[in-house]
């Protein structure tokens, strides 16, 4: 009776154990989005004290209200941008992306109120970043809600941004600024706006959007890579030949360096234009950056890369979660088009999830209400080093939800 006592009792702990482990994975989403619930909560008062404490000018701030917090300032306070910044998209979307998740029209009336406040930017031709600012926002809402007053901001979106579209050298421009250095700099980055391009050829049945989208993704799967498939941050082309003038590292360590946010947005970019063309050359280009991140020397053992891949410190240099998070929401994409790695995907987003709820989460009622810390936005211009990112927020949450959506046997889209 012993031997049999011992046995079933050492089954019932193997079994307890095994019930625990799994419970944890399960529960990760909840846990995460229970947290997001009430950190958005202390979020929102912290918004309202910094709107409440804005010094500018009474004219400036009427022209150009405080709407969206972006990070955290040196001395701790809350760093809020108005609507014409490229990340003022962000937090309406994490705000849909919690409706989403607990269906409670709570989450969608503050999701909607936020959203309003970047609406005039659909008339914004002066930036290449409406697919951020439109197409997270008011994109996710018309997704969620069917609302069809959304769609003429969206579709106006999409308008102003391929006006930026330089036919010589057959890209999106992306920045006007630095023209003493630069004819047409184009960023990897661009990439991540091609989906509102996409949504409006199938809304309206007009192929230019269509073909400026993948006309933009050939030239940049011809130019940003290496042979390795590391990125170039910035392309400059000639506006009348097309040539390549100049390749340049802007906001990684240099030139020939890789950028690590650089190198995820190259990931989700080109997993994202094949989901829209399925058009195997972008599905090889995204299975091939997807190789060289997880190959790489450089990478922490908990996936979490430091800013640069190639930063001259390492393993003293600061890491990139906003990287980490795109890079685990593009890999659960990737993980549902098949391939010998399409496992394995799904394990190093996992993995990423994991740790970035274990190890990099904000305190609750404390860090501006963000999310989660150590991102870096430019350490190469001494701009947001390892602080919260907004964005690496909302990337977080949409890396749960296709990871929730994936484990329930539902399609991603």
């Amino acid at each position: 009776m012993r031997k049999i006592f011992f046995i079933t009792s050492i089954l019932g702990v193997v079994l307890l154990f095994s019930s625990c482990k799994t419970n944890t994975k399960t529960n990760i989403i909840k846990d995460n989005f229970d947290f997001a619930s009430k950190q958005f909560d202390y979020a929102f008062q912290v918004i309202d004290s910094a709107i409440q404490n804005d010094t500018r000018d009474a004219d400036v701030k009427a022209k150009n209200p405080l709407v969206s917090p972006r990070t955290l300032n040196e001395d701790g306070t809350l760093r809020m941008r108005p609507s014409r910044e490229w990340t003022s998209g962000f937090f309406p979307g994490s705000l849909w992306y919690m409706y989403e998740y607990t269906k409670d029209p709570k989450w969608e009336a503050k999701a909607r109120e936020f959203t309003a406040t970047v609406e005039k930017e659909k008339m914004n031709t002066g930036t290449h970043d409406l697919g951020f600012m439109i197409f997270d926002s008011y994109g996710n809402g018309l997704r969620l809600t069917d609302d069809q007053s959304y769609k003429p901001v969206i579709l106006q979106a999409a308008k102003s941004l391929i006006t930026r579209y330089v036919p010589n050298a057959k890209t999106i421009r992306s920045w006007d600024h630095n023209k003493d250095k630069w004819q047409c700099p184009v960023i990897i980055d661009n990439m991540m706006n091609l989906e509102l391009l996409f949504w409006a050829f199938k809304e309206t049945g007009d192929s230019t959007f269509y073909n400026i989208a993948v006309t933009h993704a050939n030239t940049t799967m011809e130019n940003h890579f290496r042979p390795d498939y590391s990125t170039y941050h910035v392309i400059d082309y000639d506006t009348i030949t097309g040539e390549v003038l100049h390749r340049n590292q802007h906001q990684g360590y240099q030139d020939e360096s890789t950028w690590s946010r650089g190198e995820a947005w190259a990931l989700y970019g080109f997993t994202a234009t094949y989901r829209d063309t399925k058009d195997e050359a972008y599905l090889d280009v995204a299975r091939n950056v997807a190789n060289f991140i997880f190959t790489n020397p450089n990478l922490p053992e908990d996936l979490i890369p430091y800013w640069d891949f190639d930063a001259p410190n390492i393993p003293n240099e600061e890491r990139d979660v906003s990287a980490a998070t795109i890079t685990a929401s593009a890999l659960y994409e990737l993980s549902t088009y098949g391939g010998d790695k399409a496992d394995q995907y799904k394990k190093w987003a996992d993995t990423i999830v994991e740790n970035l709820t274990n190890n990099y989460r904000a305190t609750l009622n404390s860090d501006g209400g963000f999310l989660l810390l150590q991102s870096t936005g430019a350490k190469s211009l001494n701009s947001e080093i390892n602080v919260p990112l907004v964005y690496a927020d909302y990337f977080f949450l949409e890396a749960l939800l296709r990871k929730q959506k994936l484990e329930s046997g539902k399609g991603l889209f």
